[in-house]
């Protein structure tokens, strides 16, 4: 897949980024995203440097990365559960109906 590279600003410097084609309107998203932490935690501190910012942001986004695989991760281990409920309740139904005599032929 073809890339080209596409501007996006963080606290006023302007970076090419290459990007996918086809995946320029995520990028901006994540940039404009970006861009809000940025500017949030630079309001909320008091003379840090850019790295330290962007180490800060990091952090958070990893932070928040982590919280969402863990409720993605619960998620799969309720289906899990439910699936496995799901499944022996058939098959408990069908052994039932196997057992039973026919009440058919009476």
């Amino acid at each position: 897949m073809s890339s080209k590279a596409i501007e996006i600003t963080l606290m006023g410097r302007t970076y090419s980024i290459a990007c996918p084609q086809g995946q320029e309107a995520a990028l901006r998203h994540v940039a404009n995203n970006l861009e809000k932490q940025l500017t949030s935690l630079k309001a909320r501190t008091n003379n840090i440097s850019r790295e330290e910012i962007a180490i800060m942001a990091a952090l958070n986004i990893g932070y928040e990365l982590l919280e969402e695989q863990q409720k993605n991760q619960d998620y799969i281990r309720q289906m899990d559960n439910k699936i496995g409920l799901l499944q022996s309740t058939l098959e408990d139904a069908l052994v039932e109906r196997a057992t039973k005599p026919d009440e058919k032929k009476l």
